[in-house]
């Protein structure tokens, strides 16, 4: 492909963003206003048949029987945790390499995060690090879908099986993706999703949902998620507040209906920069395990001087980003885990250097380009 054309000096900078949602937007506005239009005739703003007809396309989607909308993804981990049974005193294996939400949703359910380090090549959960980390107080793992592809789901499966744990996903920024050909939410006994408006499946605002194949389960989420609550002021356990509005299932039904579309163009964009970026020694490009299909959340590339990469990257327009800066176990907020630094290198060695390139659907081949020119120039400083 022909190089970028290198800015003129003293131009403003037509500047890349790291996401750019207006073509999604662009293609499904006349659908939410005729269904924004719709709901406000009817009123029904909260829960509804909007929110049920959500449930049931998106379960289908995933290959679940059951999907439960809350109103955000870290309720959705925290509600599938609690109504799994997980409660005070209990362990919970994850991942040290994870956006905090994770770690928060099981200290909201009343357990104990326990964390472990991740495999060197593909950033994912390391199945012998949660092997060598189950103890008698252990109750659940959790495989985070990093970056949009599947954790080593059915190595964890086996291992909560031997120890009669319970398995739930998250699966925030995996919707679409596949391992094997099922679909991530679909291997545990629950999922936890996010629909935050920059996820593959965004809303306009935030939401989240439960997925599972187990129909009491589900019950039980739908009352959790309802104060407790099936009747009508009959409150025979303590659940919160955390429904999913009618508004932003409209969005999320447009949106579901071309998803696939849209995450084939994250796979054609990722597939670009990597012959784009394939010569260039100093980066290290996203590894796919095995049997996965990639729905690229993220575009997640490795380089030496990350920090001075992004300053120069950010200075010439181009809108890179770090998912994560600091793990979990460096975080303040869970200081009294008692961990330091060195416990989990690979987590930390990753989190020095990882840098997030732009990637969306309606990302163009010309913009793509002009991100590969300005990272090599970074690099070769």
């Amino acid at each position: 492909m022909r190089p970028a054309a290198e800015p003129s000096k003293g131009a403003p900078v037509n500047r890349i963003p790291l996401v750019d949602l207006s073509v999604q937007h662009r293609e499904i506005a006349d659908e939410v206003r005729a269904g924004f239009d719709a709901l406000y005739d009817s009123g029904a703003f909260v829960l509804g048949e909007e929110v049920a007809a959500f449930e049931r396309e998106f379960a289908a989607f995933c290959g679940t029987g059951q999907a439960v909308g809350v109103a955000n993804g870290t309720d959705a981990l925290e509600l599938a945790l609690r109504a799994a049974g997980v409660g005070a005193g209990q362990e919970v294996i994850l991942p040290a390499n994870t956006f905090i939400a994770t770690a928060e949703a099981v200290v909201r359910a009343g357990g104990r995060p326990v964390l472990v380090d991740s495999d060197p090549r593909y950033d994912l959960i390391d199945p012998t690090r949660v092997k060598d980390a189950v103890g008698p107080r252990t109750r659940a793992i959790i495989p985070v879908h990093l970056y949009g592809q599947v954790a080593p789901v059915q190595e964890l499966a086996q291992l909560a099986d031997a120890a009669g744990l319970v398995m739930i996903e998250d699966a925030a920024q995996s919707q679409g993706a596949r391992r094997d050909g099922r679909a991530a939410g679909s291997f545990g006994l629950a999922a936890a999703t996010s629909f935050y408006p920059g996820k593959n499946l965004g809303a306009y605002g935030d939401g989240g949902a439960v997925l599972t194949g187990d129909g009491e389960l589900a019950r039980r989420l739908r009352a959790l998620r309802n104060h407790g609550s099936e009747i009508r002021y009959q409150h025979p356990e303590l659940g919160f507040n955390s429904r999913l509005d009618s508004l932003q299932a409209v969005v999320l039904r447009a949106k579901l209906r071309r998803l696939h579309t849209w995450n084939a163009a994250r796979r054609a964009a990722a597939d670009r920069y990597a012959g784009l970026l394939a010569d260039l020694e100093q980066v290290t490009l996203p590894a796919t395990l095995p049997g996965n299909e990639h729905v690229w959340h993220l575009y997640v590339v490795r380089v030496p001087e990350r920090d001075r990469v992004l300053g120069e990257l950010q200075a010439a327009g181009i809108g890179a980003g770090i998912h994560y800066p600091v793990p979990v176990h460096l975080q303040g907020a869970f200081a009294h885990l008692g961990h330091e630094r060195g416990d989990f290198p690979v987590a930390e060695a990753a989190a020095e250097r990882i840098l997030s390139l732009p990637l969306y659907p309606g990302i163009t081949p010309e913009q793509q380009e002009r991100v590969a020119a300005e990272l090599r120039r970074a690099v070769a400083r």
